[in-house]
């Protein structure tokens, strides 16, 4: 029963990084049929925002609220990644829709360039033109709308531009004046220090469950409670499904169809971001820190289903499950007379990166089987 219970734990811990990393690719592939190869991109930068909201953290003036600085890394890796997606979308994918190899190959160049943007650009540098395309992309929508209309449109869209590289710049100075390790490029691989109420493990059952594991699978039920509410309750929701289903139709109804191209991708990129905070509580972050995920998230999202939320769920966990009782060797533990034959090679892949192996080419045979993955879509969807 404790090799059971701690099997299961395992496996929805791994499911869990897993759902955080597809849940934002289950938006943008599943609702918007983009392959987005930058996918894993956005989660590294969210890992990297949640790096310097960390070392900001420990300046003096912080330090008292230290252990805070993880929930302050969630949002704004959620907006960093969101506008640098939000970006992508306005800039290349855009015009790619309906071309999926040519958004392919769009977004693997996008995503190779982001790695290299990583090591080549310092960290405090990196943030300031972060800050000057949030405000910039930010700043309409909070201003009032007179404000971008009338003959001093362009005028006040060139000062509001001005005023965020204004922003970005002197937050970049800051940054690199009283934080030296972000005032410098960085190719190699940083740390993120989890704070003091995240060490450790509980223990129950004579089993150690490891805290930053519960608090990503805490962040992996609000986010995944926190996109089903919003497409199936709210207004915008419910224009992102139309516009799914139906999109030209959607258009004569007067949805407005780029607004939500562009919310859908925000969004689907903002998840990634938050994945990268989970991500950085596990490991270092590096360039590559993303591309790691990036195949595992598209099997997620195939398998469970192209834009079916459940079976994204489904999908993962059940990865999870499956990887953590080969990798670790638990399956021979719990099936002790296994036929020699079958426990050779359960031996044989029982290494995390081999049952990855396994578990993947266990899913390419099923999908022989069932294509649509466990959840197919229905209806017009499908006609699209």
């Amino acid at each position: 029963m404790q090799l059971l219970l701690e099997s299961l734990f395992n496996g929805v811990a791994i499911g869990s990084v897993l759902m955080m990393a597809a849940l934002g690719l289950a938006i943008v592939f599943g609702l918007m049929g983009v392959i987005n190869l930058a996918h894993g991109e956005l989660m590294m930068l969210g890992a990297y925002t949640t790096y310097v909201v960390q070392m900001v953290f420990k300046l003096p003036a912080f330090q008292p609220i230290y252990g805070l600085y993880v929930l302050v890394a969630i949002p704004l890796a959620f907006v960093v990644s969101g506008v640098v997606g939000i970006l992508l979308e306005r800039t290349v994918i855009r015009r790619l829709y309906g071309s999926p190899l040519e958004t392919l190959l769009a977004t693997w160049g996008v995503s190779l360039i982001l790695q290299q943007f990583v090591r080549s650009v310092p960290l405090a540098h990196a943030a300031g033109l972060i800050l000057a395309l949030v405000l910039g992309f930010g700043l309409p929508l909070v201003l009032p709308h007179r404000f971008f209309e009338g003959a001093r449109a362009r005028i006040n869209r060139a000062i509001t531009w001005a005023v965020s590289a204004l922003g970005g710049v002197l937050l970049a100075g800051v940054l690199a004046s009283q934080i030296s390790r972000i005032a410098r490029a960085t190719s190699r691989n940083v740390d993120v220090t989890a704070p003091k109420w995240m060490r450790g493990g509980i223990e129950w059952m004579d089993i150690t469950f490891p805290v930053p594991r519960l608090v990503i699978i805490v962040m992996t039920i609000v986010a995944v409670v926190g996109v089903t509410w919003f497409l199936n309750r709210s207004v915008w929701g419910m224009r992102i499904r139309a516009v799914t289903q139906n999109r030209s139709m959607s258009d004569c109804l007067g949805i407005p169809t780029d607004t939500v191209d562009v919310l859908t991708f925000g969004i689907g990129s903002g998840l990634a971001g938050v994945a990268g905070v989970a991500v950085s509580l596990l490991g270092s972050v590096g360039p590559n820190v993303g591309g790691s995920y990036i195949v595992g998230c598209f099997m997620v999202v195939v398998l469970g289903g192209v834009g079916n939320l459940l079976g994204t769920v489904l999908a993962s966990f059940a990865i999870g499950l499956l990887t953590d009782l080969i990798g670790a060797g638990r399956l021979l533990t719990i099936w002790p007379d296994m036929p020699s034959p079958l426990a050779g090679t359960v031996t044989f892949f029982a290494t995390t990166s081999m049952a990855q192996v396994l578990v993947f080419a266990l899913i390419v045979v099923f999908l022989q089987f069932r294509p649509a993955g466990l959840f197919p879509q229905k209806g017009r969807m499908v006609e699209a």
